[in-house]
């Protein structure tokens, strides 16, 4: 037996590649911010940048040009409170865009995805409500999770396709989809954060979303990186709530999370390539190390292999144009 048989061309090794990955496996992300005309780079993650609503509905429409599967908004509100009040607002930075993109002949071709959860819109950066607790503060779950049903039910009411709870509070999931229900959207399905961890791949993310927290961390409601059989508890919670699609993040210190889950759970799986993975990769690109476009879509084979559905990342654009 000779295995290098099927390795002798392009042609025959695409012809038995197990793993595919296509422009409409990926979902790019969008940092929504206040103005116009408004393209902020941001300075950990090169290529990302702070968009207005102007700037995000061109990038789009380059998006849905490209065939990418959809896209996930974040916003950077005008101004913060405690209680994250620009989450739900009507006027709210990510409403504005949904709003705006429906508009666009894009919106045909793309899935919206709104990301929900209250740190881009928190004074203090936290994903719910802080009250004091036993080591000065403490993330309050179940008044939390009002307001985070508040905000997935105005995002859907904007055009939100998708809403995704990203917050890690017990029971988000329930409280949302009775929400949706019982005001008319019952038809707009839930994409879980199910097995979020607490993450230093998210550093960058912070920079980009002005989400870091003021004090403390998010060890207490994100989930312990050592924790398998939990993350899969976690994510059969979600499920039994009512999530329809769930999402694993990060993506490559956690590819066992994606396989584990793929082999147990029947539903579509995504995982999100954050925002340190992008930029380690962009640092040793830039350096000269790796090679930028055998290294990207090497990164993003290797989620697809482990078994998500989808994978959420910021290089979807220059991926898209090397797989088209």
């Amino acid at each position: 037996m000779r295995m290098r048989r099927l390795r002798r061309s392009d042609q025959m090794r695409a012809l038995v590649r197990e793993t595919t990955l296509e422009p409409g496996d990926l979902i790019y992300p969008l940092f929504i911010c206040p103005g116009e005309g408004v393209r902020k780079e941001v300075s950990s993650m090169p290529g990302v940048f702070n968009l207005s609503v102007d700037e995000a509905v061109r990038d789009a429409e380059e998006a849905a040009s490209l065939g990418i599967g959809g896209l996930l908004l974040f916003g950077l509100p005008e101004s913060k409170d405690e209680q994250g009040t620009g989450a739900w607002s009507e006027s709210g930075i990510v409403q504005q865009a949904l709003r705006t993109m429906r508009q666009s002949s894009a919106s045909k071709k793309l899935v919206l995805i709104a990301d929900v959860c209250l740190c881009e819109y928190t004074s203090h950066g936290h994903c719910g409500v802080v009250i004091e607790g036993r080591d000065g503060f403490e993330v309050d779950n179940d008044p939390s999770l009002k307001l985070l049903a508040r905000t997935a039910l105005s995002l859907a009411q904007a055009g939100a396709d998708v809403v995704a709870p990203s917050d890690m509070m017990d029971g988000r999931v329930a409280a949302i989809r009775s929400a949706l229900d019982s005001e008319g959207h019952a038809q707009t399905p839930i994409l879980s954060y199910a097995s979020k961890f607490a993450s230093a791949f998210y550093g960058p993310f912070r920079e980009a979303a002005d989400s870091a927290p003021q004090f403390g961390d998010r060890k207490t409601y994100q989930m312990d990186g050592a924790n398998l059989r939990e993350a899969m508890r976690e994510i059969e919670l979600d499920l039994e709530e009512g999530a329809d699609m769930i999402l694993m993040k990060p993506a490559m210190p956690y590819l066992d999370v994606v396989r584990a889950a793929r082999e147990r759970f029947g539903v579509p799986i995504g995982a999100y390539q954050v925002s340190g993975e992008y930029s380690m990769l962009q640092a040793a690109i830039q350096r000269g190390w790796l090679d930028r476009d055998r290294a990207m879509l090497e990164s993003l084979v290797g989620i697809r292999r482990a078994g998500a559905d989808f994978a959420i990342t910021y290089f979807a654009k220059e991926a898209a144009k090397l797989l088209g």
